[in-house]
Order: C-alpha cells, then structure tokens, then sequence
C-alpha cells in the first residue's frame, strides 16, 4: 500500500511538472504539448489582408444538399468587379453596441461592445503600478472590440450571393455599395436603427442587405433581397461568412487554455469546434450539409454566429482565405429569380457575451459556444445554481462562496470518511516509522507487518484518496464554470477586488490561498518516507505559483474550498485526538 501511495505521489508531482512546462510553452509561444489549438502566427511584419482579399465561397452545382462536395476556395472567372478603395465608413449606436460598416460589401467591419471594458489596455495590475507611480491618472479602458480590420487583427462578418450558372456574377461582400440615408444614432424613445446598402447591377442583378440594430440586443437582423433587373433567370445562393486571423485574443493567459476559432451546430452532430491548425493543413472535419444548424467564431467569453430562422437546406465551409485568415460559411440555395421578380432571405448576426441564458434562448445549441470541455454535463447545472444564488445575493464573489459551501455539505460525510482515514493513518504513523526501521532489511515482512496493524486498527490506507477522486470531478466542472462565464468580467467582490475575472492585483488571495494549502498539508499525516515528506510541501508551493496569474474569482473558489475543508479536517482530528 505505501508503495502504491508513493507511485500516487509520484504521478501527481510529474503530471504537475508537465502542466508548468506546458504553460511555459504558451506562454513563449510554442505548441501546447497536448495539442491545444496553436494559432498560426502571421509573419514577421505582416499585416492581416483587407476584406477584399478573403475568399468569397465558390457556388455549388445543383442544391445545396446535393453539392457537399463542392470545394470552397477564392471564385473562378468571371470574378466580382474589383472593389475600390475603401470609401466612407458609416457607424451606428445604440445603448449596447457601437457597429461600423464598409461600404465595400456592406461589410461588418467593427463592433464595440459599450457594457464591457478592454482590460488588456487596463491592466490588472494597474492599482498595483499607481500605489508607486506619481505620473497622471491612465486613460480610462476602452471598450471591447470584437469585429475589426486594422494592421494587428481581422475579424468579420461578411455576406453575399454566389451562383454557379456560366458566365454570371453577382453581387458579394467584394462589391461597392450605396448606403441610404438615415438616423445613425439610436435615441431616447426609438428602439430599432435602420441601414440599407444597395449594390449597383451586376449581370443585371441587384442586392439590397438591410441592418436592423435593436435596443439592449446583441443580435442583428440582416435581410437580403436580390432582384433581378435583367432578361434571363437566376438561380443565387447566399453564403453568411466569418472571417478571422488566427491569432488569440490580445492578453490571453498562457497559464490556463481556452478555444478561440471557428464552430458549428447541427441537430445531427451537435457542437464542432474547428481547430486553424485542421484548417491549415486541410484536415477540418464538418458536416457538408444539413436542414438546420448555425456557424460562429468562438473566443473567450465572446462570440459571434449567423443564425437562420428556419430549416432550410445549407452547406457548411472553412477554409484557408489567406496568409493567417480563416473563414466559416454557411452557403444556402435561394431558388430560381425570374426576370423582373426578387427574392428576400432573412438571417441574424449574434455578437456579444457569451451569457449561457441568453444564449440559450437565440437558437439550439448556442450555449454551447461557453465551452466547458469534457465536465459539461456537470458544469451547466452548477452554473444555473450559481445563477440562481446570483439573483439572491447580488455579488458573483459572494455567489461563488455560497456554491462551495453547498458542494461542501453535499459532500460532507464523503469527507468525513477521508478525514478520518487520514486520521487514523496519522495515529498509526509512528508503529510504522518504527517498522521500517526494525524491517529495513525485510521488505517483504515489513509489508506484512503493516498490513496487520492496518486490519488490526481498521485503517484503509487509500481511504483519504478515494473520496476526494469522487468530488474531483465537480471541482474541476465548477473551475470551468467560473472560467468560462463572461459573468464574472468587471464583476466586484470586496475591496480591492474589483473583477473576479482578473488576478488579483495585490496578490492577497494567491497568498491567503498558499497559506491554506500548506496548513492543510500540515494537518495532513506526515508519510514515513522522507522524499515523500518532502514533496508534500513542494507540491503545493508549485501549485501556488500558478494562482497568482489566475482569475480573482477562481482563487476566492479554491481558497474557500481550502478553508471549508481545513475546518472539517482539524474538527473531525481533534475529536479523533491526532493533533499535531
């Protein structure tokens, strides 16, 4: 048994080795050693391709339930006409977002979101910096901006129509278009904001795509209507596209791994994630077709996806658009347009917070874009209880407190049971020292000698393990839970903890939470072998130095755990009367 416990101790230790080094290798910018999601790096000096350079899908023979093997890839001749340097941009405000679009394509090309603050501009450790800095106050964060075209990022939201009947081209997200006129600013009392383009004729077709931004709402309607001015039918198919560069989000954290790249949804194989690095190399698994389903762009804590309203029939792409550029589409038959008749198609662009409930309530499946890995089906009830202690308390810190004290009394004759286990093991650990000491020279024997004093005082040496295993699994799913949620960004606690979703800036809940961790090891019976002893307080200081980068809100979540559980381990000891 104590070599099975050694071989335990060793496995952890290693398994920690391996976590740092990998995190170390995030950090610089090497591959995860358990494949994680590299983003290939654009190159030195180079700058992510404008929108005229992504790819417009390519059109598919036939319907689009039939054309799952068509390739995607840049059009074939005759091409889109080349579209002019970028005219004036034209930006729309209501209460919750800031929208810029490019009159080229009629193309998303901005989005602030006014709720949430950029906190890669305003670091965490700022009131640390302002406690020793007698320079002027540092400019407010801006907001957070999840569309965008500049020389460090590209991320889109680009729609058009495609066909593959000989010798046609229509109007798409490459084509310069005409914005009508109309209010730009959402006022007191209104609740929508209206912008139309129209594109000019294109072999005698015309595309008309209206923006509807609504009041409180990450959510935008997008209609397209094609009309056919010319003497011949047309069969279109509009693609709804995202373009995005490969790169993480700006600050990410290289001390814990969250997806950023492209997803889908369909009813028959439920949530995708595509990996830049499948895309790359031309290894993307996704669906080819289906009658229902969504396309997004995932990051943490936001997103964006093009929804439909019905089941109609669709394709789904990715593809490599260019040097560090990488797109999704969903591509959907509008059916024939006849000479002097139009058709209109109707989707929705979500892009916002990743808001689990909100989520929920836009389309099936878009929740899942909240990525809590492999511990989902334990993660999503724990969060709809934090939620729930959220509207009771008010404070997500306070919130996260009160889950843990659940989780502690659901598991508190679990842990009873380990406790005593260790205090028994602790009681009887002076008989053992003194065994292995009088059968040094006996392995053998000195295995059975313990076994004896084990069956004699009814101490199962894995009887401290095997509870805590069994509750691991809720852990892990409520730290995903506590990662995962947009909810905790800017949210306070007390004090100096003014976003659970940062580190701490002065480093008082790393600290509070090392200390824990290395009283509880104190309390913890010593093992008799001395390098076992020794890695039972190296193990935890090694642990510790990772908290430091964590989110505020995870560390008040282990730290509580911790202080939970010291209080149940020294009271059932006392009684036991193991005392140190």
């Amino acid at each position: 048994m104590t070599d099975m416990r050694r071989t335990l101790l060793w496995v952890v230790f290693t398994m920690s080795l391996v976590l740092l080094w990998d995190a170390w290798n995030k950090h610089t910018g090497a591959p995860s050693i358990f494949g994680g999601s590299p983003r290939p790096a654009a190159g030195a000096g180079s700058a992510p391709p404008s929108p005229a350079s992504a790819g417009v899908p390519v059109a598919a023979a036939g319907s689009a339930a039939a054309a799952g093997a068509a390739a995607p890839g840049l059009p074939a001749a005759p091409a889109a006409p080349p579209a002019p340097p970028t005219g004036e941009r034209i930006t729309l405000t209501t209460d919750v977002v800031k929208a810029t679009f490019d009159p080229v394509g009629g193309t998303l090309v901005r989005l602030e979101l006014l709720g949430y603050k950029d906190t890669v501009h305003h670091a965490w450790y700022q009131p640390f910096v302002e406690l020793f800095s007698s320079s002027a106050k540092p400019p407010a964060p801006r907001n957070v901006v999840l569309f965008e075209q500049d020389p460090k990022r590209t991320y889109l939201a680009q729609t058009g129509v495609i066909t593959a009947q000989p010798g046609v081209a229509l109007p798409n997200h490459l084509t310069p278009m005409a914005a009508a006129a109309g209010e730009r600013e959402l006022r007191d009392g209104a609740n929508e904001l209206v912008l139309r383009f129209e594109s000019p004729s294109v072999d005698g077709v015309k595309l008309v795509k209206t923006y509807t931004l609504r009041r409180g709402e990450y959510t935008i309607g997008v209609t397209h209507e094609l009309v056919n001015q010319g003497d011949r039918p047309v069969s279109p198919q509009l693609y709804l596209q995202l373009a995005r560069d490969g790169q993480p989000p700006e600050g990410e954290s290289s001390f814990y791994f969250t997806f950023t790249g492209p997803a889908l949804y369909t009813d028959a194989t439920k949530f995708v994630k595509v990996d830049f690095k499948d895309i790359e190399k031309g290894k993307a698994e996704i669906p080819k077709s289906a009658g229902d389903g969504w396309i997004g762009m995932v990051q943490h804590y936001f997103a964006s996806a093009w929804l439909l309203p019905g089941d109609e029939a669709r394709e789904f792409r990715v593809q490599k658009v260019a040097d560090n550029l990488y797109a999704i589409a969903m591509v959907l038959p509008m059916g024939e347009v006849s000479p002097g008749s139009s058709k209109l198609l109707k989707a929705t662009l979500f892009a916002g917070p990743q808001e689990e409930n909100a989520l929920a309530a836009l389309a099936p499946g878009l929740e899942l874009v909240k990525d809590y890995g492999w511990f989902t089906i334990l993660a999503k009830p724990l969060f709809w209880l934090l939620d729930k202690l959220h509207g009771v308390l008010g404070n997500w810190g306070w919130s996260i407190v009160a889950l843990v004290v659940l989780l502690k009394i659901a598991f508190y004759w679990l842990n009873a049971s380990a406790y005593r286990s260790m205090a028994k093991m602790k009681a009887v650990a002076p008989r053992m020292t003194e065994l292995r000491e009088r059968y040094k020279d006996k392995p053998q024997q000195m295995q059975q000698e313990m076994m004896r004093i084990y069956r004699e005082e009814k101490v199962n040496p894995l009887g401290g393990c095997l509870p805590i295993l069994v509750q691991m699994p809720f852990f892990i799913a409520l730290y995903w839970v506590l990662l995962s949620s947009v909810e905790m960004r800017g949210a306070p606690w007390i004090g100096w903890i003014h976003d659970l979703a940062q580190p701490d800036p002065y480093f008082i809940l790393p600290l509070l939470m090392t200390a824990s961790t290395l009283f509880q090891t104190w309390l913890n019976p010593t093992p008799p072998d001395p390098v076992q002893a020794r890695m039972m307080w190296i193990m935890p200081l090694m642990f510790s130095v990772m908290f430091f980068f964590f989110p505020a809100g995870l560390v008040l979540y282990w730290l509580t755990n911790n202080i939970l559980s010291i209080a149940q381990q020294w009271y059932i000891n006392r009684k036991l009367g193991v005392m140190k």
